[in-house]
């Protein structure tokens, strides 16, 4: 669960970007990544999140970015920084050596796993699904920004493709490793 709700800042900037301007739904996914950033760390007592701090700066410096007058053109461009953003903070806490589904998986299990090979390469793989995931959400963005002909409906299937395909990984892999283990 507390992996979907780092999420939130994403679904508040897909649903307020169809109802209001790309400008106003940056804004709003700022506001919300700031306040589980600080509802984690303030009243929950939590360390912050390779993906919230993450989430934080996309959504905070694209805001900014856009008031000091970078206009983005289009709404495929603004999607296109917010996915290659995200795969950036995905390919950074893999680079850092901290896969960022493992700050989200070591609330789920006993701290005798934390350091287990096995524990922290399946969140290396399972980051990476991620990764592939922003990957082909990014070049649908750009596919869509740079070829207009496109029909967005190709943009919107490959997008929730990309993200269901790496929701029932992320539940099947690790389920897969135990069984792996225990037999």
């Amino acid at each position: 669960m507390s992996l979907l709700l780092a999420f939130l800042p994403f679904i508040v900037f897909a649903v307020a970007n169809g109802f209001t301007s790309p400008t106003l739904a940056l804004f709003l996914a700022a506001l919300v990544s700031l306040v589980l950033l600080l509802r984690d760390r303030l009243i929950l007592g939590k360390a912050p999140k390779i993906l919230d701090i993450g989430t934080t700066i996309l959504f905070g410096g694209l805001a900014l970015c856009v008031l000091l007058g970078g206009a983005m053109e289009s709404i495929f461009a603004v999607r296109l920084a917010v996915d290659a953003g995200l795969l950036a903070i995905v390919l950074i806490s893999i680079a850092v050596r901290r896969p960022f589904t493992l700050q989200y998986a070591r609330e789920q299990v006993a701290h005798e796993f934390w350091d287990n090979p096995v524990f922290i390469r399946t969140n290396y793989i399972i980051t990476s699904v991620w990764a592939l995931a922003f990957t082909v959400m990014a070049a649908a963005d750009a596919i869509l920004l740079y070829a207009p002909e496109i029909p967005t409906n190709v943009g919107i299937v490959a997008t929730i493709a990309a993200l269901a395909g790496a929701v029932r990984f992320t539940g099947w892999y690790p389920k897969r490793v135990r069984q792996t283990a225990g037999g």
